[in-house]
């Protein structure tokens, strides 16, 4: 019913980070550098805003082929037409978001314990998980994973997983190393100067073993 959707590399935006660039200005950025995917994210924004912020974001991605997707706000990916809608585990039900989006629609999950797995409903797409390292961007985000709890997640999931939290360049290789099927990224990209440079540099990191 859709494609799989490419979780290479895959942004998350963050309104503050962006700063006098703007939200839109810098996915556009990132996007020519290389993302693959773009969540909608800013738990500090009412629905209004959120929208229009997307109906923003929307008009650069138009064409790219890169779809959007929004964090937690069903309503507002529905007034969007949005791509799909990234939930918690604290949020509505994917099977919910299901029926109001309709089988075209990406669902993503956020995992961050292995026993989360066993109840993920059939209507989820594909895996967060993480954080895998500390992170400041979610303050009230779980303990870290680590390499070793990703590495965990990833094998135990029927579902893609795109690891999250704490990822940037330094990181990047030993995380695609451990499975995941690409890696999320906020202040990697969105505090950065050149976006672009920032998207392409970690695009061109290699997968590496994970030491011993």
């Amino acid at each position: 019913m859709r494609p799989p959707l490419d979780l290479s590399l895959y942004l998350v935006t963050d309104t503050r980070l962006c700063g006098e660039r703007g939200v839109a200005a810098t996915v556009a950025a990132a996007v020519k550098g290389g993302v693959t995917a773009v969540q909608l994210r800013d738990p500090d924004a009412d629905a209004r805003t959120l929208c229009a912020l997307g109906r923003r974001i929307q008009a650069e991605l138009a064409g790219t082929g890169v779809p959007l997707i929004v964090n937690d706000r069903l309503d507002v990916a529905v007034r969007l037409g949005a791509d799909g809608v990234h939930l918690g585990q604290r949020d509505l039900s994917p099977t919910t978001a299901r029926h109001r989006l309709g089988p075209h629609a990406y669902i993503g999950l956020s995992v961050s314990r292995p026993e989360q797995l066993a109840h993920v409903p059939d209507a989820v797409d594909h895996l967060g998980v993480g954080p895998v390292f500390e992170q400041s961007t979610k303050p009230d985000a779980d303990a870290p994973l680590g390499l070793d709890g990703l590495a965990e997640i990833v094998r135990a999931s029927a579902l893609p997983c795109v690891a999250i939290g704490g990822i940037g360049v330094s990181r990047a290789a030993a995380v695609r190393a451990s499975g995941a099927a690409g890696i999320a990224v906020v202040s990697a990209v969105c505090g950065q100067p050149d976006p672009e440079a920032a998207a392409r540099s970690l695009v061109r990191i290699p997968r590496q073993e994970i030491p011993a």
